[in-house]
């Protein structure tokens, strides 16, 4: 269909709705968060379009939110979040949750400041880049199960993510600590993950991927509370590290295979939406329950990935300055996932499935899910930034509650695909540009 400005209605500087008279068939109003600069920017795709799909899904409540760096997806547009009634008529959409489970970011704080890492980070760059293996269907150092044993150690990490890579020596007890749902989501079952999704993923643990999935090496440039920024032991001038990545091959198949698998059994259930992307089952149903028991697993692989990474970079950093080199965690967020929460809607605390797509969870202090060390401040949020500007460390506040379930961006966001950057006159030169600035890219 696609809008224009004029049909959607002004709320305020940031905030446009999408009425649901504008669409047949929307069951509430869609909420884009975006200034007018980048509404223009994402009005000529489908983003919108889809945002307004996601409004029709059944059993939704609240609004189909669209957070600032939202730009066309599968099914719902990158950057949506949608609730829906997990007790009753709700349902669950894996176009809602993406073909990256559990997509995140961790970021690590060192003890060396960023004077003593700026003369060898070439050296410690090719260190990272040979101890983190990246690209599309790239193996790792850590092997994980085996063809002859029926993948017995890979069901196992399934279901306990990150906490099976530390015991297994990859990190750090603290480290789940400082994880979202401790590195591990309840409910995983392996049995509803493909023998092909444990095949593609079984050796892709510790990987980082390809796509706009990195390591970055980075320091605190800036603090604008000192607080909080105390809290988490962030300071002046020291070397941090985001890491970026996903469920690999394994969280890819089990999305492929339970989209078919909804498409046939959406016709048995009798809903109709407008986009065959959207496929999607009733929460409570057979087929709900056995893709909501593969998401888990794929989002407890995915923090078992990090938390490989975590290891790996560690080992690199004490390699190039010595064994003193500390690497700790301060977070662990996801933001390609759905979850059962609670949450007040209408006046009445209500169960809810939330799907968050591209969108990271941003929950405020004193909520049970935000770890001990962040009762006081609220959970962190990391908002990565676009290649040469800078990446944001934020905390959850009383705000999102009422306005978007606990939930922000999930990253700077973009205003065209990967492929058409990589052709557009921006690219040639783009690597050399970077150096100019004294950022060095593998």
């Amino acid at each position: 269909m696609g809008f224009n400005i004029r049909q959607l209605e002004k709320i305020d500087r940031y905030r446009w709705l999408v009425p649901r008279k504008l669409k047949p068939g929307m069951r509430t109003d869609a909420l884009l968060y975006a200034d007018e600069k980048l509404l223009q920017g994402f009005i000529n795709d489908l983003s919108i379009d889809q945002a307004a799909n996601v409004a029709m899904l059944p059993g939704i409540v609240g609004r189909s939110l669209a957070m600032p760096d939202i730009h066309q997806g599968y099914g719902f547009p990158i950057g949506g979040v949608a609730a829906t009634d997990a007790a009753e008529d709700g349902v669950i959409s894996p176009g809602g949750v993406g073909f990256d489970i559990n997509c995140g970011v961790r970021l690590l704080a060192s003890s060396l400041p960023v004077d003593e890492v700026r003369p060898r980070t070439r050296e410690l760059i090719n260190q990272l880049f040979r101890d983190v293996p990246s690209g599309a269907g790239r193996g790792g150092h850590v092997k994980v199960g085996d063809p002859g044993n029926g993948y017995d150690d890979l069901d196992q990490l399934l279901v306990r993510g990150a906490s099976y890579m530390v015991e297994h020596g990859y990190g750090e007890a603290d480290d789940v600590e400082r994880c979202e749902e401790n590195g591990a989501i309840d409910g995983a079952d392996p049995a509803c993950v493909s023998p092909h999704a444990k095949k593609r993923g079984r050796r892709q643990v510790g990987t980082l991927g390809s796509g706009n999935h990195f390591l970055e090496i980075q320091y605190v440039e800036r603090i604008f509370q000192e607080d909080v920024a105390e809290t988490m032991g962030l300071r002046l001038n020291q070397c941090v590290v985001l890491i970026h990545s996903g469920s690999r091959g394994l969280g890819h198949q089990v999305c492929t295979d339970y989209l078919r698998e909804m498409g046939g059994a959406m016709r048995r259930y009798k809903i109709e939406l407008p986009d065959r992307q959207l496929a999607s089952v009733p929460v409570r149903s057979p087929e709900g329950q056995n893709y909501l028991g593969a998401m888990r697993a794929a989002a407890n692989f995915a923090w078992a990935n990090r938390q490989g990474i975590t290891h790996f970079t560690r080992k690199a950093f004490q390699r190039v300055f010595g064994r003193n080199a500390e690497v700790r965690v301060v977070y662990d967020i996801c933001h390609n996932i759905a979850k059962i929460e609670r949450h007040k809607i209408d006046g009445r605390e209500r169960e809810v499935m939330v799907h968050r797509k591209g969108a990271t969870r941003a929950f405020p202090s004193h909520r049970p899910e935000v770890p001990k060390a962040y009762q006081e401040i609220g959970q962190p949020v990391m908002i990565p930034g676009s290649m040469g500007t800078a990446s944001y460390v934020l905390v959850g506040t009383e705000g999102a509650m009422e306005e978007t379930f606990g939930t922000t961006c999930h990253g700077a966001g973009r205003m065209m695909s990967r492929s058409a950057a990589k052709r557009s006159r921006f690219a040639p030169g783009a690597k050399e540009r970077l150096a100019e600035q004294g950022i060095l890219v593998r």
